[in-house]
């Protein structure tokens, strides 16, 4: 069996060294494992992602020395996929419309340990309700956790790990999520698990940060009849404050260092002096 591997950013900035350091654990883990490395561009969010960033983003990669196989694939060309994936999952019955504001949430959340921290607000309103708001009022859909539970088996709630060791997770640690969003119609969750199956990706290896992900992934897989890859959750890079690398923190960008003269070998023994957690 061939082994396929993924590295998938999202163009809403440029690449700094925390996302270098994921690219390279992959390139690494294909290289060890003599599987594909393929390359996803994740820029569906179309009020973040720029052009400028995408084109940039595969620059640095090359300049870096990664190299990948086949196509890039674009998830802004793969709207369709996303959008019958979650009509499926509507007509399925697992997802239900949800009208609150980010405002509203924070202003009604009870503390909570699911993933989302959303206090199901909408979950039982009922078809009146829902077809006058959804008339007037923009939504959401959210998974609906405890419609899942009466059709996921309990001993299918598992994900595997680098170790092939099955990590037990629980539907109502991970709440409804939201699966189709209010802006971009679709979700991260959702157009990652499509493209996974799509792409035949046997091992996602991807930051710790991104664990937390990884039941609601796992169950949009049940759902629609995916099979699941083993999942690999590397450590972080951090900063000299000891905080996890963001572009949302204008962490030091593989540009800049391009700009001031380092090679890509330099980058790459930066990285490797670098701290992680």
């Amino acid at each position: 069996m061939m082994f396929k591997t993924r590295f998938a950013p999202s163009p809403t900035g440029l690449l700094h060294l925390g996302n270098i350091y994921s690219a390279l654990q992959c390139e690494s883990w294909a290289k060890e494992h003599h599987a594909e490395l393929l390359l996803r561009i994740e820029d569906i969010d179309f009020t973040r992602c720029k052009p400028e960033f995408t084109q940039q983003m595969v620059d640095d990669l090359a300049w870096m020395g990664v190299s990948f196989d086949g196509d890039v694939m674009y998830q802004s060309q793969r709207l369709k996929l996303y959008d019958k994936a979650l009509q499926k999952l509507i007509n399925m019955g697992v997802l239900y419309p949800c009208f609150c504001t980010r405002k509203e949430i924070q202003a009604n959340t009870r503390h909570t340990h699911a993933l989302d921290n959303y206090p199901k607000t909408c979950r039982d309103l009922n078809a009146e309700e829902v077809l006058e708001r959804k008339q007037h009022t923009a939504y959401a859909w959210r998974l609906h956790s405890q419609k899942v539970s009466t059709m996921v088996a309990n001993h299918d709630l598992y994900w595997l790990d680098g170790d092939e060791k099955k990590q037990w997770f629980n539907l109502d640690d991970m709440g409804d999520v939201v699966i189709g969003r209010k802006d971009i119609q679709v979700s991260y969750h959702l157009a990652v698990v499509v493209d996974d199956a799509a792409q035949a990706i046997t091992h996602v290896i991807r930051g710790r940060d991104l664990r937390s992900s990884t039941p609601v992934h796992r169950t949009l897989q049940l759902l629609l009849g995916f099979s699941s890859p083993i999942y690999i959750h590397h450590a972080l890079l951090l900063d000299t404050q000891g905080t996890r690398l963001a572009k949302s923190k204008g962490s030091t960008t593989i540009q800049s260092l391009r700009e001031m003269g380092l090679s890509a070998a330099d980058v790459r023994k930066l990285i490797k002096k670098a701290s992680i957690s």
